[in-house]
């Protein structure tokens, strides 16, 4: 199949690590923004093909996993005290709260439905117009387009039952925040390949200049991640920075505009608590006052979220890259697959659900 075969290569594969494996001459760390490519790395084995002196490290690109539990705990509150017909993607409805998950809800009797697509959620409302109706909108750059898109066609049509609560984050704040952690030894990025897809790749360039920080945007494949990886090493090598494309084939640098434009007119720029991590400026979008009857805070008396229950979970070391999911002393003991104590052992883009599921791929994790 083109543009997916040829990116699993084994004969790729292997010349891009001959290529690697020449180039290292000294002790390089990297981190992977996204969830995706962290599984991608884990379940093909590529971090144990790679020299000693590369380090690579998780980043805190998963939605699910970066979601504070104060938003969890509002959605759940939307489910049981408000009755509102609760929808989510799958991977949200496991992730515990301070008190549950949405599972737990659900399983008391709330009404919570895992979709595909915002749009179904307009549809549940038009087609129970005496229900309110809310999406938990989570993600990153890249699905802000169809829920911005929901809040569009719910006011074109006229749906009044229908609102979105808002979890979404951006990428290149969360980097900077990685950059200026105290202790931080990350030296290049692999930056994700889909948000790019959406939104180009200007943000990234004053990060570039600013840090003198080597980016390279990449996809997802086992042949684009080696290459993202040698590019940056390359340049690491050369003492060079530079924001670099190597997803050239999906990635325009100026984006997707029409999807640009769509998040543009519904959304604006706010400050956004990431878990684990901290409040960082400008990190989030939140609806316009134009759009504030379809924004579930402002239409509902939602309280005011409890304390984050310290349950051990490592969460916050791990999505910034100081901790490897099994150095956790709580991985695959109290905290696995079926008994979550965070987001990254939940979510299919999370470090911790790599580690466990494809660990037998990885040398990094020892026997």
């Amino acid at each position: 199949m083109k543009y997916l075969d040829e990116y699993r290569s084994p004969e790729a594969v292997e010349t891009l690590l001959k290529e690697i494996h020449k180039t290292v001459t000294r002790k390089w760390t990297i981190m992977e923004v996204c969830g995706g490519q962290t599984h991608s790395l884990v379940k093909n084995g590529l971090i144990g093909m790679l020299p000693k002196l590369v380090t690579m490290v998780h980043g805190p690109g998963c939605p699910v996993c970066v979601t504070p539990q104060s938003l969890i705990d509002k959605a759940v509150w939307l489910a049981e005290e408000k009755r509102v017909i609760l929808c989510s993607f799958g991977d949200m409805i496991r992730v515990p709260g301070t008190r549950k998950s949405l599972l737990e809800a659900k399983s008391g009797g709330a009404d919570v439905r895992i979709l595909y697509s915002p749009l179904e959620a307009v549809n549940i409302a038009q087609q129970n117009p005496d229900k309110e109706v809310v999406f938990f909108a989570v993600g990153f750059e890249t699905t802000a387009p169809a829920n911005a898109l929901s809040v569009i066609h719910a006011q074109r049509a006229g749906i009044s039952n229908y609102s979105i609560l808002t979890s979404h984050v951006l990428v290149p704040p969360a980097i900077e925040a990685i950059v200026n952690d105290e202790g931080n030894v990350v030296q290049g990025f692999l930056a994700a390949g889909h948000v790019c897809t959406i939104m180009g790749m200007d943000a990234y360039k004053p990060l570039v200049q600013k840090y003198k920080l080597p980016i390279v945007v990449t996809g997802f494949e086992p042949v684009d991640l080696l290459h993202g990886i040698l590019m940056l090493l390359q340049q690491l090598e050369k003492g060079e920075y530079k924001l670099e494309n190597q997803y050239s084939r999906v990635v325009h640098p100026d984006g997707n505009a029409a999807a640009r434009k769509t998040i543009d007119t519904v959304f604006e720029v706010t400050d956004r608590e990431w878990r684990g991590i901290a409040v960082i400026p400008n990190s989030g979008y939140e609806l316009k006052n134009t759009y504030s009857a379809y924004d579930a805070n402002c239409k509902f008396d939602i309280p005011e979220a409890a304390a984050e229950a310290d349950n051990g979970c490592m969460a916050g070391e791990i999505l910034r890259g100081k901790m490897k999911p099994f150095e956790c002393p709580h991985f695959g003991k109290t905290c696995n697959p079926l008994n979550p104590l965070g987001a990254p052992m939940v979510s299919s883009e999370g470090a911790c659900a790599a580690y466990y599921h494809f660990h037998q791929a990885t040398e990094a994790v020892p026997a």
